[in-house]
């Protein structure tokens, strides 16, 4: 879309990302103004409802940006960061968003010019793909909302941060869980509270049986 101006918002860690994006600024290295700046102390922060919220309010895409696998501040904040953003990847595949509209990048904070190009790719993939469907589609924007509400579940919380320590020092019992099959636990309880948010949404405004829930989620 030739007039369409996105609106990026980019959560940056204070250590890397964060001194990069100034760097990028002190070194007069050039990007489109685009992107609205969010300093967090580490990428982990930026948890998965973070990220959908800021969808629903409006934004076209978001960046994340964090310090390089192994020298993270906080030394493995980064490697949570991962298994966060798997989860946002699955939540805006199953709320029929482009999954195209996250990023997640490592910058360190010597590499100014890698933000300015990187911020500058991510604003033209958007501008190409064009306003977050969401502010377009009611039933998008319904299902996005249910996608949020997944994410703030305590049960898919609760797997997400216990996810890094399954796979790296194992559960209670000292049995390391495969990765894969892991992955393959938090997507199936993501899609099961993705649906439980659909219901509760759809019933707390009308009385509906069954069937009618079932066809108005498809499942």
């Amino acid at each position: 879309m030739r007039n369409f101006d996105p609106k990026i918002i980019a959560f940056l860690c204070n250590w890397c990302s964060y001194a990069g994006a100034d760097l990028a600024g002190v070194s007069r290295y050039q990007y489109p103004p685009n992107i609205r700046v969010v300093r967090v102390m580490c990428s982990t922060r930026v948890s998965p409802q973070m990220v959908l919220k800021v969808l629903l309010d409006g934004a076209d895409g978001v960046l994340i940006g964090g310090c390089h696998i192994g020298d993270c501040h906080y030394i493995s904040g980064n490697y949570y960061t991962e298994k966060r953003f798997d989860v946002m990847l699955k939540l805006l595949e199953l709320a029929w968003v482009e999954p195209e509209r996250i990023r997640l990048e490592w910058i360190s904070a010597a590499e100014g010019e890698k933000f300015a190009k990187i911020s500058t790719e991510f604003i033209k993939q958007i501008k190409e793909m064009g306003p977050n469907p969401a502010k377009l589609d009611d039933y998008i924007r319904f299902r996005l909302e249910a996608a949020e509400r997944a994410a703030r579940s305590n049960r898919l919380t609760a797997l997400v941060s216990k996810q890094y320590n399954l796979i790296t020092r194992g559960n209670v019992y000292g049995e390391r869980l495969n990765e894969w099959k892991l992955r393959e636990i938090v997507d199936n309880v993501a899609e099961e509270e993705f649906e439980r948010a659909m219901i509760l949404q759809l019933t707390a405004t009308e009385k509906l049986s069954v069937k009618d829930i079932a066809k108005k989620i498809g499942i």
